[in-house]
């Protein structure tokens, strides 16, 4: 049986948060020699490093699993106090949660909105192709994400599928696709794409040509003003069919191909050992998926 005390696990997880030894030191009201012999302890205890030694710290697998145990003992210890003390005021639980931006904009801050007053929470928007490495690395107890295996110590359930569908603007398509979205147009009109992680534009661009297209792209990294871009003419690209549905319908937006769509299947998963708090998240955020396919 590993013999990892809080207090060792508490101290990883402060250098990992505040940056170094020295900052970590500070932050715990100890001296940096102290820091120093209880990560000393702590890889004795676990067989292996847990810290990379860079700047700033980074952490190994092992270390992960460590910050993810300090995460989880934080959210256990504010649930028993309520539990024992329920007259005492105790500070709302705080959760971190990682969620793409399309989710984000357009369906997941209904379910958070209706937990918002038990609980405060820090919203870290990434990819969903990206997301896990942050619940892995203890950074967030909960994310949405693509990736339908648990992630180690980590639940899984399934929220639906997000379609999303090729779009633009009807003048758009009028210059750019006359004859309709052929390769040789979709390897001339301008795309718009979200960042340099984002696939979906690509993805689509791959079910049309079995030869890789490059058509002249704008990067557009913020849910709101992607659309904004599309709807103002600047280029095509593929938008969330529940943002998108009553436009296309009153035509001030064109599909490029109505039979066309990209599906991006969803699953939020949180720490296996978390909260109440944290179980109250994810029951919110699974009601307000209902909309997904």
């Amino acid at each position: 049986m590993l013999d990892i005390s809080p207090e060792q696990a508490r101290t990883l997880a402060a250098i990992v948060t505040h940056g170094s030894f020295d900052a970590a030191a500070a932050h715990l009201a100890v001296t940096p020699s102290a820091v120093s012999q209880r990560i000393r302890a702590l890889e004795a205890a676990v067989g292996r490093p847990v810290l990379t030694r860079a700047r700033p710290a980074g952490l190994t697998e092992s270390g992960q699993a460590v910050v993810r145990f300090a995460r989880q003992l934080e959210l256990l210890s504010a649930g028993l106090a309520e539990e024992l003390q329920p007259e005492e005021p105790h500070g709302r639980t705080r959760l971190t949660l990682v969620i793409n931006s399309d989710s984000l904009h357009t369906w997941a801050l209904a379910g958070l909105a209706a937990v918002a007053g038990r609980v405060q929470l820090e919203i870290l928007r990434e990819d969903q192709d990206y997301s896990l490495e942050l619940l892995r690395s203890g950074a967030a107890a909960g994310a949405i994400t693509t990736t339908a295996k648990a992630a180690p110590g980590c639940s899984s359930r399934r929220l639906g599928v997000m379609r999303y569908l090729p779009v633009c603007t009807p003048g758009f398509a009028a210059r750019w696709f006359p004859d309709g979205a052929t390769p040789e147009a979709l390897a001339a009109a301008p795309v718009i794409i979200f960042d340099r992680k984002d696939d979906l534009q690509d993805r689509y661009l791959r079910s049309v040509s079995r030869t890789a297209l490059e058509p002249p792209r704008h990067y557009v990294p913020a849910a709101y003003e992607f659309g904004e871009a599309i709807r103002w003419g600047m280029g095509w690209g593929l938008l969330p069919e529940i943002d998108v549905s009553e436009e296309l319908k009153r035509g001030t937006m064109a599909a490029l191909d109505p039979a066309a769509y990209v599906d991006v299947p969803l699953h939020w998963q949180q720490w296996r050992h978390g909260s109440a708090a944290l179980d109250e998240v994810a029951a919110a955020i699974q009601a307000a998926a209902r909309p997904l396919r």
